[in-house]
C-alpha cells in the first residue's frame, strides 16, 4: 500500500521542481507508472483482507476502486492539457498538485480499515474537488455549483460523524475487522433507525440518491474536464463503497429504512433517465445519466445479498470508466465549438470521423450492450432485485429502456444531422485525445474477458 501512497506524495515535489517544458511529460509518466504499479492489486490473495499496517488494508471490494482511482490520475492530467495551455506555468503546477492532493485522500479512503479514518479521508476529498470546480470551471455559475456541492456534502457528513462517535462509545472500536466479530447490539428500534439513517445519509448524498442529487448536475456542468472525470468516475463511488462497507460490518438494515431508500433509488432510475430525454446540455445529460446508474447501485447495496453486492461493485467500475469517457468526448466537442448545447454540435461524424467511433463505443457501453461489464453489473442487480421483490422489474426494466433511448438520442444528435455553419472550420483531433479514449476503452475491453477481477469477494 505504501509503495503507491509514497510515490503519489512524492509527485508533489516533482510537479513543483521540474522544468516548465518537462512538466506535462514528467507528471504524466510518473502518474502512469503509479497506475501500472497499482495493477498488482488484482493479484488474488488467499487472505480476505491484505493489511499494510493497522490502519490500511485492502480486500477485493476496495482493490478495483483503488486501481480505478490510480488509473484515472494520468488520464485527468492528459485530458487537461489543452484546457490549461493559456495558463502560466505556476497555475499549471497548482492544478496538477490539486489533482494529486485529491488522489491521496481517495487512496486512503478506499484502503482505510478504521471507520473514523475513512470519514476523515472521505471529507478531505471535498477541498481539492471544490478548488478544481471553483477555480478552473468554465462559467460564472461555478461558484454557485461549488456552494451547492459544499453544503450538500457537509449537511450529510455531520450526522455520519455523530453516528460513528456513538458507535465508538458503544463498541469501543471502529475497526471494520473487529466490528464484524462483535455481537449485534440491539438498541431501541427508533434509536436504531435514526442511527442507521445518520450513517446512510452522507453516502446517499454522495452517490447521489434521487432527491438529494441537485448538486451533481451543477457541479458536473461547471467543472473543468478533470473535475468532471474524477467526480463521475471515483467520487460517486465513495458513496457506494461506504454503504457496502457499513452494511457488511454492522447489524442488518432495518426494514423501516431500507424501503423508503429503495423506493427513492428505483424511482430515481426512471425519473433521471426521463430527465435525460429532455436535456439540451450535453454535460448535464451525462450527469443525470450518472444519477440513474447510481440509483441501481443504491438499490443493490440495500438489498444486501451476495449477488446484489457483486452487481453493485461491477457496475461502479463499469460506470466509472464509461462516464469518464463520455465526459472526455463531450470536452473534445466543447474545445472545438465552445458550446455544450446538443443542437449546436451536430454531424461531428463527418468532421471528426475517428471520434465518431469513440462516441459509438462509449454510447454502446453506456446503454449496457452485451458483452460489456456494464451489462454484467446491471443484469446481476436487476436479477437480485427481482429476487428481492418481483415488482422492481417494472422500474428497472423501464429504466434500462429509457437509458437506451436517451443514449441513442445523444449519439444521433451529436454525430448526424446538418452541419451548423460555425463548425465548417474546426481543428482536427489530436493523438493525445485518441490516446485518452484508448486508455478508457482498453480496461473496459480487458474486463469483458475476465470480469471476475471486479466482482469483489461475493461470487
Amino acid at each position: 500500500m505504501l509503495k503507491i501512497i509514497i510515490p503519489t506524495i512524492l509527485l508533489l515535489p516533482t510537479v513543483m521542481l521540474c522544468k516548465p517544458k518537462q512538466l506535462w511529460p514528467a507528471t504524466l509518466t510518473h502518474s502512469f507508472g503509479i497506475a501500472l504499479l497499482s495493477l498488482q492489486w488484482f493479484k488474488p490473495s488467499m487472505e480476505l483482507t491484505t493489511f499494510s499496517n493497522h490502519y490500511l488494508g485492502m480486500d477485493q471490494i476496495s482493490a478495483p476502486l483503488l486501481i480505478l482511482s490510480c488509473w484515472l490520475t494520468p488520464l485527468m492530467i492528459l485530458a487537461s492539457q489543452n484546457h490549461l495551455t493559456t495558463e502560466p506555468t505556476s497555475r499549471k503546477r497548482t492544478f496538477i498538485s490539486t489533482i494529486i492532493l485529491l488522489q491521496i485522500p481517495l487512496i486512503l479512503a478506499f484502503s482505510a480499515t478504521e471507520l473514523i479514518m475513512f470519514f476523515i479521508a472521505f471529507e478531505t476529498t471535498l477541498i481539492p474537488t471544490l478548488m478544481i470546480i471553483t477555480r478552473w470551471g468554465n462559467q460564472v455559475e461555478r461558484l454557485n455549483a461549488g456552494t451547492y456541492f459544499l453544503f450538500y456534502t457537509l449537511i450529510g457528513s455531520l450526522p455520519l460523524l455523530v453516528a460513528l462517535l456513538s458507535m465508538q462509545a458503544q463498541n469501543g472500536t471502529l475497526s471494520t475487522c473487529t466490528m464484524q466479530l462483535n455481537q449485534p447490539t440491539m438498541m431501541n428500534s427508533w434509536t436504531h433507525s435514526m442511527w442507521w439513517f445518520a450513517l446512510l445519509t452522507a453516502f446517499m448524498i454522495k452517490m447521489p440518491l434521487y432527491g438529494l442529487h441537485l448538486w451533481l448536475p451543477k457541479a458536473h456542468v461547471e467543472a473543468p474536464i478533470a473535475g468532471s472525470m474524477i467526480l463521475a468516475a471515483v467520487l460517486l463511488k465513495l458513496g457506494g463503497y461506504g454503504i457496502i462497507r457499513i452494511t457488511m460490518t454492522l447489524d442488518p438494515l432495518s426494514k423501516t429504512l431500507s424501503y423508503p431508500f429503495m423506493m427513492m433509488a428505483l424511482w430515481g432510475v426512471v425519473m433521471t433517465s426521463s430527465t435525460c430525454l429532455r436535456q439540451t446540455d450535453l454535460k448535464s445529460l451525462i450527469a443525470y445519466s450518472s444519477v440513474s446508474h447510481m440509483g441501481l447501485v443504491i438499490a443493490a447495496t440495500l438489498a444486501q445479498t451476495q449477488w446484489s453486492y457483486t452487481g453493485a461493485t461491477t457496475l461502479m467500475i463499469a460506470h466509472g470508466l464509461t462516464s469518464s469517457m463520455l465526459f472526455c468526448l463531450a470536452n473534445t466537442n466543447y474545445e472545438r465549438t465552445h458550446s455544450r448545447t446538443l443542437l449546436l454540435t451536430r454531424n461531428m461524424q463527418v468532421l471528426l470521423p475517428l471520434m465518431g467511433l469513440w462516441w459509438l463505443l462509449a454510447s454502446l457501453t453506456n446503454m449496457a450492450l452485451p458483452p460489456t461489464i456494464n451489462l454484467m453489473g446491471e443484469l446481476t442487480i436487476i436479477t437480485s432485485l427481482f429476487n428481492w421483490s418481483n415488482a422492481t422489474i417494472l422500474m428497472t426494466g423501464l429504466g434500462t429502456l429509457i437509458t437506451a433511448t436517451y443514449t441513442l438520442y445523444m449519439l444521433i444528435t451529436t454525430q448526424w444531422g446538418e452541419t451548423p455553419l460555425h463548425m465548417k472550420t474546426i481543428p482536427p483531433t489530436h493523438t493525445r485525445e485518441h490516446l485518452l479514449m484508448t486508455l478508457h476503452v482498453m480496461p473496459m475491453t480487458l474486463l469483458m474477458v475476465k470480469p471476475e477481477l471486479v466482482w469483489g469477494i461475493f461470487y
